[in-house]
């Protein structure tokens, strides 16, 4: 552990003085990302991981849902680079994903860094609506107050994130780019915020035969028909044929399926 956060301050270190000596802003600006994109298209997502990894240090982590982007930690993990990982906890998640979380920091030794909701909003948002407000009024207030507020606040300690979003997921996400400015949330003193997609052009097929040839852990949900994790009222199996995402707020429409922790159109 002493070995693990020495090697952490020492790549921060030189990590800053770099920046110092370089006195670049990398690819915080759209230009710059989009340049980085352009050279990382044909790149594996290994090298994008590794790329952002190098470009942010501890300023980058990886947002974990619980599913099977759980191969960005396998990823990660090959890089020889320190990471972090964080993970929302909506106080709403099924037993299963939870359990999950356990098995991850213990396969990877990694500390999941978990963020929670302002227990205020929470409760004032109960008290006045119930446990099930989005079956009548859709998921956006919840999810704003469960998701898009931690995420906000853990975002603001950053300059880039990584995320498992790919392009097949739903119509919302199909032009998903490997890197680009966040048009959403900002990072650190409210600069630009690095987003960074590695499994962008990867297939549910592709991601899955990884997690089977490495032996990557995987969300036990997944063995009962879950494809698409989330909270566990709005998550449901799906059915053979049927596209992952329609087993997420079945009773709203295929282009308002997203809970707002990736809204930004501009990359879409």
């Amino acid at each position: 552990s002493s070995n693990r956060d020495c090697t952490r301050v020492c790549y921060v270190m030189l990590r800053t003085a770099a920046r110092l000596l370089q006195g670049a802003a990398g690819v915080a600006s759209p230009q710059a990302a989009a340049t980085m994109c352009a050279q990382l298209s044909a790149a594996s997502p290994g090298e994008i991981i590794k790329a952002a990894l190098k470009e942010h240090g501890e300023d980058c982590a990886i947002s974990f849902s619980g599913a099977e982007d759980v191969v960005l930690i396998h990823y990660a993990s090959e890089t020889g680079l320190p990471f972090r990982v964080f993970s929302l906890d909506t106080g709403r998640l099924h037993p299963d994903t939870y359990r999950f979380f356990e098995t991850v920091q213990e396969y990877y030794g990694v500390e999941i860094e978990t963020c929670f909701p302002d227990s205020s909003e929470v409760e004032a948002l109960v008290r006045e609506k119930g446990l099930f407000s989005f079956m009548k009024d859709g998921h956006a207030e919840c999810c704003g107050i469960r998701k898009v507020g931690p995420l906000k606040q853990q975002l603001g300690t950053l300059r880039g994130w990584i995320t498992g979003q790919r392009q097949d997921q739903s119509v919302t996400r199909d032009n998903v780019p490997v890197v680009h400015v966040d048009g959403v949330f900002k990072g650190v003193d409210g600069g630009p915020l690095v987003k960074w997609n590695p499994l962008s052009s990867m297939s549910s097929k592709q991601v899955w035969d990884l997690i089977r040839k490495e032996g990557i852990p995987y969300n036990p949900l997944h063995e009962k028909g879950f494809v698409s994790i989330g909270c566990e009222p709005c998550t449901r199996p799906v059915l053979p044929g049927q596209h992952e995402r329609e087993g997420r707020w079945w009773w709203e429409s295929a282009a308002d399926k997203e809970c707002g922790l990736h809204a930004d159109k501009s990359a879409n």
